[in-house]
């Protein structure tokens, strides 16, 4: 009897929720400081902590394409402690590594789902297509000769390229980099002749000269370039890609935790010193009850996961 009441007391009560959280909270993100889920997730702890009184902190668990840190964060107690912030890119892996130690989709709840920034379609000048019609029709005329630059195998702007490829009936040229910081420069100077990568990385270049904007990923247009037709209004109907932060705890943990770190969220992404530092990164706050952002993940990770499959690609 002792050992079964000591596995009872190990999991949070309806009471224990109500007066969550009494000690200080660990977000873990799975990549090193300065990513995207890490700036993301650094504008909404210290937040957190003054709405709900106990500390919410930053532990990177860099390594593996974020798969180490979403692996810990699974194997977590489900009390509310441990949480995890969820890029985009970490509903690629099922599709991409096998033997992962988690399921994305199994082992977490949803808590919310913090931001979500689309990709700018980018072309150096010397590209002869100022339109989405222009470059497809370019792409058809010359098959496989055209090159796009993407972050990585596998990546979000590397699988976005791919939905466009595919969607547009293309074939076009992968060149891989390590990062956004090599990838860039190359595409300025004409190395590579288009990519899709984010607004921050390329908008500065755009309004410059250096390169030329065709479109943008997300569904309508972005608060962060008005003046960006969507891919999908300007030559690929139904186009739609970007990236994304959830945040997520362990499987079990009680609803009325995560229905009170949501409800806060809620109330912080409507904050105009959030929206607007968020906005000035190309991201715009989203939204959504645990449940959906359970629903969205799980609809993110069969939706990657045909792309990765049509494509025939693997982890590097």
């Amino acid at each position: 009897m002792p050992v079964l009441f000591a596995a009872l007391s190990a999991v949070a009560s309806p009471a224990d929720a109500q007066t969550y959280p009494v000690k200080t909270v660990r977000i873990i993100v799975p990549f090193p400081a300065g990513a995207g889920a890490d700036t993301t997730t650094r504008l909404f702890a210290p937040k957190l902590a003054e709405a709900l009184g106990q500390q919410f902190i930053v532990d990177n668990r860099a390594g593996a394409a974020g798969n180490i840190g979403a692996q810990a964060a699974a194997r977590a107690a489900p009390d509310g402690y441990t949480l995890l912030i969820a890029p985009a890119s970490l509903a690629s892996s099922p599709s991409l590594y096998k033997n992962l130690g988690f399921d994305l989709a199994r082992d977490f709840d949803g808590v919310a789902l913090l931001a979500a920034a689309p990709f700018v379609l980018a072309v150096h000048p010397s590209v002869p297509a100022k339109s989405v019609r222009e470059l497809i029709a370019l792409a058809k005329a010359h098959p496989g000769r055209l090159t796009f630059a993407s972050t990585g195998v596998g990546g979000t702007n590397h699988l976005a390229a791919e939905l466009f490829k595919s969607m547009a009936r293309i074939d076009i040229l992968h060149v891989p980099y390590k990062g956004t910081a090599t990838a860039i420069p190359d595409l300025i100077g004409g190395q590579v002749a288009m990519m899709f990568t984010s607004t921050v990385s390329s908008l500065p270049h755009v309004r410059a000269g250096r390169l030329r904007a065709l479109g943008i990923t997300s569904a309508k247009r972005s608060l962060a370039a008005k003046e960006l037709p969507t891919i999908a209004e300007s030559g690929l109907p139904g186009y739609e890609s970007g990236t994304w932060f959830a945040l997520l705890a362990p499987a079990g943990t009680p609803r009325e935790i995560l229905t009170r770190v949501n409800t806060t969220i809620a109330k912080i992404a409507q904050m105009p010193e959030i929206r607007d530092r968020l906005l000035a990164r190309g991201a715009e706050p989203l939204g959504g009850t645990p449940g959906e952002v359970e629903a969205f993940v799980r609809s993110e990770i069969a939706k990657l996961g045909k792309i990765i499959r049509a494509s025939g690609l693997r982890a590097e």
